[in-house]
């Protein structure tokens, strides 16, 4: 895709919740290592397209593999600084991330426990609604590939967009039996942006004839 930039409302207050694992690098089954961490294709321009909308883009994601003593949380922190390196090329970037180490039944004191962060509990979204003031859950996206994700939107009132990458497709299978209805369903990361694109123009639309 071109580097035009593309129509936004500039009162728009929503943002862009990607999950990370399945959604925009490889599902590896609890990465532990630098080198498993790959882009899933597409994710580097779809990315860069959410940028050039100026919406901010945020990473949440479960990590209950450092509950489970699979790697800790500075080893999730750096490979965030690796996936920036992996979106740089691309003019591409997270604006942030935000994710949750517990699990209600696996681990240690303080990483085992029930907790209001993992998802589909919405606490890593007030999170970042709570660092970005003003941020509209209620006017966002949420990305991902599990049935989590989809809650996650429908808690907070944000569009659900399922991607088929990772785990997407057994999810997709599975949602009419959940109940789950996601606002649409794309292959992967780059139809789910030009989804977002093109809400985004008809948010405009509405906003001007206003």
């Amino acid at each position: 895709m071109s580097g035009r930039r593309e129509n936004f409302p500039a009162r728009f207050r929503g943002a862009v919740f990607l999950d990370r694992d399945g959604t925009i690098i490889e599902e590896v089954n609890y990465l532990s290592r630098l080198d498993q961490l790959r882009l899933l294709d597409g994710a580097g321009p779809a990315i860069a397209r959410l940028n050039r909308l100026k919406l901010p883009v945020i990473v949440v994601s479960n990590q209950s593999g450092i509950a489970r003593g699979y790697f800790d949380e500075e080893f999730v922190r750096r490979s965030h600084r690796r996936l920036q390196e992996l979106l740089r090329p691309y003019g591409a970037r997270i604006d942030d991330f935000f994710f949750c180490p517990h699990h209600p039944d696996h681990g240690q004191p303080p990483y085992r426990r029930v907790c209001d962060c993992r998802k589909p509990a919405p606490g890593l979204l007030l999170q970042a609604a709570a660092a970005r003031h003003g941020l509209d859950l209620e006017k966002s996206f949420v990305v991902g590939d599990k049935a989590c994700d989809l809650e996650l939107a429908a808690r907070v009132g944000a569009r659900g967009i399922l991607v088929l990458t990772g785990y997407g497709a057994e999810t997709a299978a599975a949602a009419a039996k959940n109940h789950l209805a996601p606002a649409f369903t794309g292959p992967g990361l780059a139809e789910a942006v030009a989804w977002i694109s093109s809400e985004m123009a008809e948010i405009n639309r509405e906003s001007q004839r206003r």
